[in-house]
């Protein structure tokens, strides 16, 4: 693997988090630093009676509220304060850079909703870097995009194309009109691996349904896990990552690990971590070991050590299994993502591109290398692919490559013409990415998706309209996307909100689908029905888990969408009083840590800020229990 570091670019920064609008109502008392607060009698969670019309509660999920500055994380001495949705303020970058999206900035790397234009380029056209005249062509940012598109199409075989336009009637909700032919055991992982499989520790991705309806679903609130204060409105703390075994949750603190009893609280172990949370990885391994990557040591004022610290520990007993960095040059690099994909870690999103790591030794696998191209990222679970950039700034070209885990050999590479910003992947197996064009970054951070078989060539193109759905591929983050996931061979997709058939203001939304076959919509329609919104979770096997948003008078919902009747079932409802609704909407869904397994259901935060008001009460994390 080659692995050059070209010039710098800004410090990793997380997503912004999204305290509520208005503090909950019959907010629970104040707990201690990561230990959980039992609901008090009357209090949190207690039943209420509706109010007299909907609450002035915070916008629905996939409507952000504008979020506080927040500082950027892995280099010390550089706050790097983005604004609202990622847009950076206009400051200096480490090493004299000019503020994100000016000319001569490298692509900062971290974890933000996809609102920051980049500036296309075309290899050889002006305005690329060389000292050629800029042109701002509106006619040329378009003809690029479309010709870059055409060529990803060109390289493969010819196939069927949509507009990501879903025609079907509303009222359809089952599988008639899908496309036929399809193999129902082709389950892709959906960037969801956990359980299972054999001894060694590796993961493996289960490919029958696992969740089981709980003999009640009304759940009750199992605990809360209140944020650590927070003095300065500027500071915005990182606790990402969270994990859930039949035994344990264990959700990231500041500078800490805390293990719980997923149904009572107690905590069952701290580990204590050189710093905050960069990064973590999805996956859990048959051993129960999952990653981090953390900064390198504490914050100190306006500091932000870097990011070059990925640790494994064991889940459910907190033990730390190993620490280990990679150097460059006789310097550490700095990471801003990590996955696991068989024994492998692979770590990745800093300037100088990726490692790898044995998952249960920590032996160093791979390492950056000096060279004309990077690993942008990795993305792991059922198999290990890697996106590469290539080339300088401005005139990048990307790569989509499945590697061997164990070497970091390619196996095969599918080459992307120049034009494409950025690619993200959407599944591992099979492979699904999508990629942004152009100058404008769609909401959903992902113009257009292609599916690729198992030797590498493209299958099916699908082209994403904005504004038409309601998924996130971060702008930052190759392994990143939430709320679209692959499996029987489609992709999976809610739409955004749109008018019910219920009252004046109802609103409503869907999950559809789209063959990775032939690109073409395949008729399914979820239906999330008037005054409700689904979110797609993960891949259960052949059916999605979903968390379903409910109106303000009743609770929220986890439901299991059958993948071939697409029966919606619910397996769990929260309780439907107002501080409860209050606090879950507080975490948005598209920004959230959501897991559910066996009747359990956990909401955590990515991110820590001061309160908005005295009176308002934040939490990290939220957990919720049906039997």
């Amino acid at each position: 693997m080659t692995q050059p570091p070209p010039p710098p670019n800004q410090p990793p920064g997380p997503p912004p988090n999204q305290p509520p609008a208005q503090p909950p109502q019959d907010t629970p008392p104040q707990g201690g630093f990561g230990a959980p607060t039992p609901p008090p009698a009357g209090g949190f969670g207690a039943p209420t009676p509706p109010p007299q019309g909907p609450p002035a509660a915070p916008a629905g999920y996939g409507y952000p509220q504008t979020p506080p500055p927040q500082p950027g994380y892995g280099y010390p001495g550089q706050p790097g304060q983005p604004g609202p949705y990622g847009q950076p303020q206009q400051q200096p970058g480490p090493y004299g850079q000019q503020p994100y999206g000016q000319p001569g900035q490298q692509q900062p790397y971290g974890y933000a909703p996809p609102t920051v234009p980049m500036q296309p380029h075309v290899a050889g056209a002006p305005g690329a870097p060389g000292g050629k005249k800029k042109v701002n062509s509106t006619a040329i940012i378009i003809t690029a995009a479309v010709a870059a598109i055409a060529l990803i199409v060109g390289g493969g075989v010819y196939v069927a194309t949509s507009k990501g336009e879903d025609n079907t009637k509303k009222e359809t909700a089952s599988s008639e009109g899908t496309t036929g032919g399809e193999d129902d055991t082709k389950n892709g992982d959906g960037g969801t691996s956990s359980g299972g499989g054999s001894s060694s520790g590796g993961v493996e991705v289960p490919t029958e349904a696992q969740e089981k309806v709980p003999s009640s679903t009304a759940a009750q609130i199992l605990f809360q896990v209140p944020a650590h204060e927070v003095a300065n409105e500027k500071d915005i703390d990182s606790v990402k990552g969270s994990w859930l075994t039949d035994t344990t949750y264990a959700k990231s603190a500041l500078n800490k690990i805390v293990g719980y009893e997923p149904d009572s609280g107690k905590a069952k172990w701290t580990l204590d971590l050189p710093g905050q949370t960069c990064a973590a990885s999805r996956e859990i391994t048959t051993e129960k070991i999952a990653i981090v990557v953390t900064e390198e040591a504490k914050r100190a004022k306006d500091e932000r050590p870097p990011c070059t610290q990925v640790i494994a520990f064991n889940v459910e007993t907190g033990k730390q299994v190993w620490a280990q960095s990679a150097e460059l040059s006789g310097s550490k690099v700095p990471f801003g993502e990590v996955t696991i994909s068989g024994t492998t870690v692979a770590a990745a999103g800093g300037y100088s591109g990726g490692a790898a790591f044995d998952v249960n030794t920590g032996k160093v696998l791979w390492s950056p290398k000096v060279g004309e191209c990077t690993d942008e990222g990795y993305a792991g679970g059922a198999q290990l692919v890697a996106v590469r950039k290539c080339g300088d700034y401005g005139e990048e070209t990307f790569e989509i490559q499945l590697l061997d885990p164990k070497t970091g050999s390619v196996k095969w590479s599918y080459k992307l013409p120049s034009g494409i910003d950025r690619a993200k992947i959407i599944s591992t197996q099979p492979v699904v990415f999508g990629v942004v064009t152009g100058n404008d970054i769609p909401m959903t951070g992902t113009s257009d998706i292609f599916s690729l078989d198992e030797n590498g060539k493209l299958r099916a193109k699908i082209s994403i309209p904005d504004k038409k759905y309601n998924y996130d591929c971060p702008v930052r983050g190759v392994w990143a996307c939430r709320g679209i996931y692959v499996g029987n061979d489609k992709v999976y997709m809610p739409t955004e909100n749109h008018d019910g058939s219920g009252t004046r203001y109802s609103q409503t939304n869907e999950i559809v689908s789209f063959s990775l076959a032939t690109g073409k919509s395949t008729g399914d329609r979820v239906d999330a029905g008037n005054d409700y919104e689904l979110f797609p979770i993960r891949m259960d096997g052949p059916n999605i888990i979903a968390f379903k948003d409910g109106p303000y008078d009743k609770g929220a919902q986890v439901i299991s969408v059958d993948g071939k009747t697409l029966k919606q079932t619910v397996l769990l409802e929260t309780p439907a009083s107002e501080s409860v609704l209050r606090a879950i909407s507080s975490m948005s869904p598209s920004l959230a840590e959501l897991l559910y397994t066996n009747g359990r259901f956990f909401l955590g935060q990515d991110l820590v800020s001061k309160p908005y008001s005295k009176g308002e009460k934040e939490y990290t994390a939220l957990g919720f229990g049906a039997k």
